[in-house]
């Protein structure tokens, strides 16, 4: 694991022509580290890597697309939301926020998110934690919502608006 073409000589993430993020790398370095000198290989989940892009408004994203899921896993719910926040209302201002959750159909387990709004990026840390924890949108659904938040569209979804593999009925 992450041995270069030189004996001895080791390479992780940027260097190995990976996924360039600076978590990754210290996550490698830790895995190195523990491979080489501690309890064995600690490796990451390269399909569960919080991204944030810090734009106005900041997109969020962790787990699987809709069309990944859909092709991995064939029955796949898509729950969204697209709103004006209580602040932009209030404000007057334009900012309109977009969320999308992609449930396993089966199972109802969160295979990826995806947000753009303010604090995306706070959120999408958060909801990278319960899918990593193999969270299910019933757990969403039994939460709680802090009012008045963007985080409580997250858990106020109630109906898919796309399905694949299933019938309406389920």
């Amino acid at each position: 694991m992450f041995q270069s073409t030189a004996p001895g000589i080791y390479a992780v993430r940027d260097v190995a022509n990976s996924i360039h993020l600076t978590p990754l790398a210290i996550r490698d370095g830790h895995a190195l580290a523990q491979a080489l000198f501690g309890t064995g290989p600690r490796t990451s989940r390269l399909s569960l890597v919080p991204t944030a892009v810090f734009t106005t408004p900041e997109l969020g994203t962790v787990g699987l697309s809709e069309a990944e899921a859909v092709r991995q896993f064939g029955t796949v719910e898509v729950f969204l939301a697209q709103f004006r926040s209580m602040k932009s209302v209030l404000s007057g201002r334009a900012g309109k926020c977009f969320f999308k959750l992609v449930v396993h159909g089966g199972d109802g387990r969160l295979l990826g998110a995806h947000l753009i709004g303010p604090e995306a990026a706070e959120m999408i840390q958060l909801l990278g934690i319960a899918i990593s924890a193999g969270a299910r949108k019933a757990d969403l659904d039994a939460t709680l919502p802090v009012h008045p938040t963007l985080a409580e569209e997250l858990v106020t979804m109630r109906q898919p608006a796309r399905r694949y593999g299933m019938s309406e009925a389920a």
